[in-house]
């Protein structure tokens, strides 16, 4: 009987937890984010926009890795604008379109956006923004420092399996382990 009041509590406490603040901001105050915004929301123009994500992302992720202090990040991405505007430049040419592009590096305008059941508000960040041509089509974004997304392109870029883990079910299993 025991058992099961402290099974209950905890899967109480979980979805008290769930509910309590759907618009529970993930994002630390002190990040940078990196936007790339195609020129339109042609196959060709989100092409281009994902392959100029993949490039820009290996080389941040590389100068980066062993970053500690989002001072040190900042300064890194600065040094390093000229060459994330070659790496640019170049995937455009590798992918044989003429387009136009604009990289900026400071406080940048986001729209809100929800993702996995979380509202991301709108607002200024500072942020590291690739506009490709009138950069009118859907964008990609994600957060640099702490490197979030730089985590989750190194796990994605080294396997093609995904494991999926229900919490409650291996606590639960965890517990009733010890009977």
């Amino acid at each position: 009987m025991k058992k099961l009041l402290i099974v209950a509590s905890i899967v109480m406490a979980i979805f008290l937890m769930g509910s309590a603040k759907a618009e529970e901001v993930l994002i630390p105050q002190e990040a940078i984010r990196l936007r790339v915004i195609p020129n339109s929301n042609e196959e060709e123009d989100q092409a281009l926009k994902i392959e100029v994500r993949n490039q820009v992302q290996k080389e941040i992720a590389r100068l980066l890795k062993n970053v500690t202090s989002v001072e040190e990040a900042r300064t890194i991405l600065k040094d390093n604008l000229h060459d994330f505007e070659v790496i640019v430049e170049d995937t455009i040419q590798e992918q044989k379109v003429q387009e136009t592009f604009h990289l900026n590096y400071g406080m940048n305008y986001f729209p809100q956006k929800v993702y996995k059941g979380v509202t991301y508000e709108e607002g200024y960040y500072e942020s590291l923004v690739i506009t490709l041509g009138r950069g009118e089509g859907d964008n990609w974004w994600c957060v640099l420092f702490p490197p979030l997304c730089l985590l989750e392109a190194e796990e994605t870029s080294e396997t093609t399996e995904t494991e999926y883990k229900f919490f409650v079910k291996e606590l639960l299993d965890r517990f009733f382990k010890n009977e």
